[in-house]
């Protein structure tokens, strides 16, 4: 995957693994069934980095399980730029009308340990959330069907919950694949002050206490390369 989504055919996987392309067929239809399942293997690994982080805190501490996870989700992005970029990248698409996909169903556990941490706060703290119609009836059956597809708890099913959490995953994911992706890489050498720096702005913004990372261990630093 070192080439991305663009680099991936048959041919060069079976040669890879010592086979011919035709008989890889006997164990996957095609190269986009192929990549279903790479891009599930991934989401799988990858929701395993974030729930350890989540578990490596003590369950009462929402906030310090929150910050593990984020952190812990930049770690594995910028160790695994190749993998993110199919995962995330424009050439994949989870689409929920197909056939249970095991892509799908490993991307919604990864998403699974975000959704429970928020569930947590909701109930936890007073964040202030945006009433239906507040938000505009296009948002919100934009929202709704979101908060479905995705299987959102009964706390996150408000609409004004499902618009903080996906405010909240926009602005981590943005500066995520800023780095993974050097958008800056012209001029920032570091962009774990840029992330820190957006962390802490969220977390404030969601009465949570915002832990800087010599509180809490060290983790994978640097940029993408």
């Amino acid at each position: 995957m070192e080439h991305g989504v663009a680099g991936v055919s048959l041919r060069a996987i079976a040669r890879e693994m010592g086979m011919t392309a035709p008989g890889l067929y006997r164990y996957v239809p095609g190269i986009d069934a192929l990549l279903v399942a790479i891009t599930a293997d991934m989401f799988e690994e990858l929701a395993d980095t974030v729930a350890a982080a989540d578990a490596s805190a003590p369950p009462q501490d929402t906030d310090l399980r929150l910050h593990s996870a984020l952190r812990a989700l930049r770690s594995w992005a910028i160790t695994h730029p190749a993998e993110f970029s199919v995962m995330f990248g424009p050439s994949t698409r989870l689409d929920p009308e197909a056939d249970i996909s095991p892509a799908l169903e490993a991307a919604r556990r990864f998403a699974s340990t975000f959704f429970a941490l928020c569930d947590r706060l909701l109930q936890e703290k007073d964040i202030p959330l945006p009433a239906d119609e507040e938000i505009g009836p296009e948002l919100t059956a934009e929202l709704r069907s979101f908060a479905d597809t995705v299987g959102l708890s009964a706390h996150v099913m408000q609409t004004g919950a499902a618009l903080m959490l996906t405010r909240c995953w926009i602005r981590i994911y943005g500066v995520v694949c800023m780095e993974v992706f050097q958008h800056l890489g012209f001029a920032v050498n570091d962009m774990e002050p840029f992330f820190e720096a957006e962390l802490q702005n969220l977390m404030t913004g969601l009465g949570v206490r915002y832990l800087p990372v010599e509180h809490m261990g060290r983790p994978v630093t640097g940029t993408a390369g």
